[in-house]
């Protein structure tokens, strides 16, 4: 029976990839000339803006986000915090990394493929859902209704497809 599973992640490669490419723009940028301005991977789960003011924090920010839809990350797993000064001048911004189907996301997910009334089944295993139905067609037709759902703020891939 043919099968896949839900998942949302981050590619971390590409996450280092997207870091280094905004980071190298922003030493190129000319109004960012002389100035402290960095963005960094703490740990798995977090992104970390260093400025020296708010407005470069932003713009730095904005150079990320291009750049991470530039290579295909999606935006919708990052929860940006607000912009705190930490001393010496300096300002920082913290972005979470979000990724796992929580339970929450996975009952708005069952229930809505419940509604749609398609031919599938769906368990929730470990932060992931597996969807298995009898013919690819109708587990294609779901997750296309899946990443067109709107009050779904996660980005969601398909991975283990299964025929």
């Amino acid at each position: 029976m043919p099968s896949f599973d839900l998942v949302s992640s981050l590619d971390m490669g590409e996450l280092k990839n997207v870091i280094n490419m905004a980071n190298r723009q922003i030493t190129g940028r000319y109004d960012f000339k002389g100035s402290k301005c960095n963005v960094e991977l703490k740990g798995d789960q977090e992104l970390e803006i260093l400025a020296e003011t708010e407005s470069r924090i932003e713009a730095a920010m904005q150079i990320l986000f291009s750049n991470m839809t530039k290579r295909g990350l999606g935006l919708k797993c990052l929860d940006v915090q607000k912009v705190e000064p930490t001393g010496h001048q300096m300002y920082k911004l913290k972005i979470i990394l979000n990724s796992g189907i929580n339970k929450e996301k996975a009952k708005i997910i069952n229930k809505a493929i419940k509604d749609s009334k398609a031919k599938v089944s769906t368990q929730y295993l470990d932060e992931k859902i597996r969807i298995s139905g009898k013919k690819i067609d109708d587990l294609q037709k779901t997750f296309q209704m899946v990443r067109s759902l709107k009050d779904l703020d996660i980005d969601v891939k398909m991975e283990n497809m299964k025929s």
